[in-house]
């Protein structure tokens, strides 16, 4: 869901960079995270509170009151405890469904598989790469997207003039 990239403040906070669909949900108070460190053995916490900090999340967790508590989990990954299952509307889908997909054009053919997604304002950007196209920004839009298959994992899309090179 996210990896820790540093502490924040003196309190035990811990900032985070997410790579999480619904982070407002997998980070809410009292939900159950599992801490992964190289070298160490995987540790679950629960989170007391958490808080949108420009592009990371604030996160602490409960019985880690003071920088010293947390200092040893900079560079942790974080997983979630798959209880946490938002209801989704028509055309949404978790990361982890995305993720790995195939894309491909009616004319272009397949342009590769969804490796990331970014989160830009009003919508989400795909990126995909292949052995075709070294790498493609897909907007999620309905004019590129048409098409989301989750059982034939593919995505169809139809790439406009000038977004690939």
């Amino acid at each position: 869901m996210g990896t820790i990239v540093n502490t924040h403040g003196i309190k035990g906070e811990l900032r985070i960079i997410p790579i999480t669909d619904f982070p407002e949900e997998r980070f809410k108070s009292g939900a159950k995270l599992y801490l992964h460190k190289t070298g160490s053995a995987e540790k679950q916490l629960v989170v007391e509170s958490s808080r949108k900090h420009k592009n990371f999340i604030l996160i602490k967790f409960e019985g880690y009151d003071n920088i010293n508590d947390v200092e040893q989990y900079v560079k942790s990954e974080i997983f979630a405890d798959n209880e946490v299952k938002p209801k989704l509307a028509e055309g949404e889908f978790l990361y982890s469904q995305i993720i790995g997909l195939d894309v491909v054009d009616p004319v272009l053919g397949n342009i590769g598989k969804v490796k990331e997604i970014i989160e830009l304002g009003p919508n989400d950007v795909w990126v995909v790469k292949g052995s075709k196209y070294k790498e493609v920004l897909v907007p999620y839009i309905d004019d590129v997207v048409k098409k989301v298959d989750l059982e034939g994992q593919k995505i169809d899309v139809e790439i406009p003039d000038g977004l690939i090179d």
